[in-house]
């Protein structure tokens, strides 16, 4: 039996004139953000984007930052990410939910805008469900070619979900990673992960455990999804000379390594008032030394200090990255014309007469 839903009531006709350019925000929607990859080419896309985190880390110190806002349940947690450079203001809406995949249902989505910060008048508001995947593989990406060993080839992902084939291949596009080796509590994870890489210029290994998973590998990836304290890594897992890039802890509550390991390593964090709540290092003390990875990229600071080194990446996603990402997508957007045009903003021929345009708007 087929159900009719009843038609929506017509708009009504008025005689507003057409809003003028300012008033209608460009809208990167997700057919649009997929056919914008597509145009770009998915590898050429995450270099270009660590490319452009990269450029805004070299001048982190002319950002407003904060920890992202938080809001928590039982079943996730909902984010506000905010942060100006004095010219353009960013922020992006994301949710963490582990328990959604068992609806069916994405385990975090996003959106974002950007904003003029001499107007206030936004001008991007963009899909970020696909975005964050593809900027959170290129941030991974990019601290990695600069603390892990080098002429790494051979990289072990723990945790197969969302996350897994992006951050493969952004390895694979900003430093020749060769192999991966692949491990998920769950096998239909590996094999979605083992399908989608084929044809990928990587030789792709589905593992039968994370022991095996990490043997002969130089990097390390963990991106797993359970808001939980738990120990994806232990302590006697981890030999010298590894790069660990910790992707999945990212809330309060939730690790993947064992503490022993973080006492081994040389951590860098992208801003540690965030990272300290969220991150690995929950779980140390508060005082544990980190370097910010922005000090590294500005060299400032050293990164892997030597090939017997265990450097590791406590990445939980900071709004700077976001906010790159924003501004690289609005100039392709624009240059392609892969957007829509949102109505969203009032905008009355006298400013002062708001009340007048609205009820020149009745039916």
């Amino acid at each position: 039996m087929t159900m009719h839903q009843p038609m929506p009531a017509a708009a009504p006709q008025t005689d507003r004139p057409a809003p003028s350019d300012k008033a209608l925000i460009p809208f990167v929607s997700v057919e649009n953000m997929m056919r914008l990859v597509h145009r770009i080419g998915l590898e050429t896309m995450l270099r270009d984007l660590a490319e452009a985190i990269e450029h805004d880390f070299r001048r982190w110190e002319s950002f407003e930052k904060r920890e992202r806002i938080p809001a928590h349940s039982a079943e996730g947690v909902i984010e506000l990410m905010p942060t100006t450079d004095g010219e353009v203001y960013g922020f992006k809406y994301v949710n963490g939910h582990p328990i959604n995949s068992r609806s069916g249902l994405q385990t975090v989505t996003a959106f974002g805008l950007l904003a003029d910060m001499h107007t206030g008048y936004p001008v991007l508001l963009s899909e970020m469900t696909i975005l964050t995947a593809l900027r959170t593989a290129a941030m991974s990406a990019l601290a990695a070619r600069h603390l892990a060993p080098e002429g790494s080839k051979v990289m072990a992902v723990i945790g197969n979900g969302a996350q897994c084939e992006f951050q493969c291949l952004a390895f694979r596009a900003l430093l020749g990673i060769e192999e991966v080796r692949l491990w998920d509590i769950d096998p239909a994870a590996t094999d979605k992960a083992v399908r989608n890489l084929r044809n990928r210029d990587l030789r792709v290994i589905p593992c039968a455990s994370a022991e095996e998973a990490i043997l002969g590998a130089q990097i390390v990836t963990t991106v797993t999804a359970d808001k939980k304290f738990a120990t994806i890594l232990s302590d006697n897992m981890v030999g010298p000379g590894i790069h660990i890039n910790a992707v999945g802890g990212d809330s309060p509550g939730k690790t993947e390594l064992a503490r022993e390991i973080l006492l081994r390593s040389d951590i860098f964090v992208e801003y540690p008032p965030q990272t300290r709540i969220e991150g690995e290092i929950q779980q140390l003390p508060p005082d544990h030394p980190v370097t910010e990875l922005w000090e590294v990229i500005a060299g400032r600071k050293p990164g892997r200090r030597s090939r017997d080194a265990i450097t590791l990446f406590d990445s939980v996603g900071f709004a700077i990255e976001d906010f790159s990402a924003l501004v690289y997508v609005r100039a392709r957007a624009m240059e392609t014309g892969l957007y829509d045009r949102l109505d969203m903003i009032a905008d009355p021929d006298d400013p002062r007469d708001l009340f007048g345009m609205l009820m020149r708007a009745r039916p």
